[in-house]
């Protein structure tokens, strides 16, 4: 869990912007930094005392150490660093809280600069009211500055056992004040209420106002408040007192116990906000897969109906027959009808071989392949179309999608180009395996045989084979109609019409199933999907329903099987 809600903070750092990312991120920083807190052993007490600008933190944390450690200063957002101050505790006590500020440099406090905020001081305490404990001083939440610090805050925050919450009578009510206290809430810290700077007449009064907004803010009990009346010399002795007695309480009463289920309380009482973004992408993914399995089914329709379907762009099982005449040849002849056939033929073979050099360098370009390309072109352009339709300026993952498309559109078509030349080449073998059965069907009836034997060897026959050498059927088919036709009815009218249908019936299916999973499912199909892969994780979250789903499912078991750490 701890891992996810690293991963989660991260992404919307670097992918979301606005008001409630900002609050999502706050959240998640916070609950990050708790949950890393609970992995530690040998953790010291500690004290943390939070508040707005000019408060009085640093006074009233002099007031707990009975010394002058922290910087005080009348201008605001004096204190931008965490500053430790360790009562009572060996070297070894600290290792822990070192693990914990890992990703903040720690520095002497005479060396903190204002100029970096990821920093952090922790100096040794000798003073002897409090027991063994940390006290920390740590910056304003609600300065100009804060968001460059507020990293630092929500660590020290949540590293705390008992939080010291200091306001003065200007303060006390601020938005800011209300919204850490709200963060909080789930993991019930104790609290101490520091009213700072009050004067009499006022006292009782913010004291009524506090208790009142604190009820319809939070559920459980109002804390302890301490009013502090304003003094020209600073916080008195009897106010020094009373707060040690307070802390010293509060940190018999310390328990750790509870944390894996006030932690598990804090993230679900979140997670359906935090997942809004993510469910919104998934969503998004989800429609883009749909979108391409409509736009893979409409090129596969589009396939049948301009290619195999279509009385005279299809062309494959009259290649087929060609084949077939081939295997016609009358025993004994072969040669001598070869020969003639050279003859007669060289120079149309002539020409045809230029053209083959040339197609060579690309593909054979077949009546089919032109329609595969065409089929490829448009789908993609569809699926150009329906993406600029979903696009959102609420929701950047379709913008993104269409400038991945964009960018490897070209790329797509052209691998679709060279794996379409392949599955012209490699389908050659089915388109001979038809002619093979179609020649095993006409062996059954050697009368048909003999006939189709002695029009093999006509010149339009001839001609055919030339044709089929040279390319393919689909580029000369006004060359080779007669013989085509001469053939085709034939056989039709023959005693292997039905056979010879079915042949072709059968090639079609063939030709549509490697059509689909070589070509629409191998290049389109895959290339659209892999397309989210590419985009720039920056981006959008990209957190898959899976990983989700095992999240979730540890949120969902029983607390002593939960494993959030």
């Amino acid at each position: 869990m701890l891992e996810f809600i690293t991963t989660l903070k991260h992404r919307y750092q670097t992918v979301q912007v606005g008001e409630k990312a900002e609050k999502c991120t706050e959240q998640l920083t916070f609950i990050e930094a708790f949950l890393q807190k609970t992995e530690l052993d040998r953790l010291p007490i500690n004290i943390g005392v939070i508040g707005p600008t000019q408060s009085g933190k640093s006074s009233v944390v002099n007031l707990l150490l009975n010394q002058e450690s922290a910087g005080v200063s009348p201008l605001a957002g004096y204190t931008v660093h965490p500053q430790g101050f360790s009562i009572a505790q060996k070297a070894d006590d600290l290792i822990a809280i070192k693990h914990y500020f890992a990703d903040i440099e720690e520095v002497p406090q005479s060396s903190l600069d204002h100029q970096q905020y990821d920093c952090y001081s922790l100096s040794a305490c000798q003073q002897h009211h409090l027991p063994a404990c940390i006290v920390w001083d740590t910056p304003d939440f609600d300065s100009i500055d804060a968001q460059s610090y507020k990293k630092s805050v929500l660590k020290t925050v949540a590293l705390a056992d008992i939080l010291v919450l200091v306001v003065s009578k200007e303060k006390y009510a601020d938005q800011s004040v209300w919204d850490v206290l709200e963060l909080i809430a789930p993991l019930k810290q104790p609290i101490i209420v520091v009213l700072n700077k009050l004067v009499p007449d006022s006292e009782a009064l913010i004291i009524e106002s506090f208790t009142e907004r604190w009820q319809q803010l939070r559920t459980d009990k109002t804390p302890e408040i301490m009013p502090f009346l304003f003094t020209k010399g600073g916080l008195v002795e009897e106010h020094q007192e009373a707060l040690n007695r307070l802390v010293k309480t509060h940190i018999k009463q310390v328990q750790r116990k509870n944390q894996q289920p006030l932690a598990k309380q804090f993230i679900q009482a979140h997670w359906d906000d935090w997942l809004v973004p993510i469910k919104a992408e998934q969503i998004a993914e989800a429609q883009w897969l749909a979108l391409i399995e409509a736009v893979l089914e409409e090129g596969l329709d589009n396939y049948k109906r301009d290619y195999l379907d279509h009385p005279h762009h299809y062309d494959t099982f009259q290649n087929a027959l060609a084949r077939l005449l081939t295997l016609l040849e009358v025993p004994g002849v072969a040669k001598v009808l070869g020969k003639s056939r050279r003859i007669l033929t060289w120079p149309m073979r002539k020409l045809f071989s230029k053209g083959r050099s040339k197609m060579s360098a690309a593909f054979p370009a077949t009546q089919e392949t032109v329609v595969l390309q065409q089929i490829a072109e448009h789908l993609l352009l569809q699926v150009g179309d329906k993406v600029l339709n979903q696009i959102d300026p609420a929701q950047g993952w379709w913008k993104l999608i269409n400038q991945q498309l964009r960018l490897d559109k070209a790329h797509i078509l052209q691998q679709f180009e060279q794996k379409t030349f392949d599955y012209h080449e490699n389908f050659k073998h089915e388109i001979d395996e038809t002619a093979q059965g179609l020649y095993r069907k006409l062996e059954e009836h050697p009368a048909i045989l003999n006939s189709l034997r002695a029009t093999r060897v006509t010149a339009d026959a001839a001609m055919l084979v030339l044709v089929l050498q040279a390319g393919g059927i689909g580029l000369h088919d006004l060359l080779i109609a007669p013989a085509m036709l001469s053939l085709t009815a034939y056989l039709a009218e023959s005693a292997v019409g039905g056979y010879l249908h079915k042949a072709e019936q059968q090639l079609k299916q063939r030709q549509l199933k490697a059509v689909q999973q070589q070509l629409l499912q191998q290049v389109i199909q895959q290339s659209l999907k892999q397309l989210p892969e590419k985009m720039t994780s920056t981006h959008y979250f990209n957190i898959s329903t899976q990983q989700l789903a095992e999240v979730e499912a540890q949120l969902k078991e029983k607390p002593h099987g939960l494993r959030l750490f």
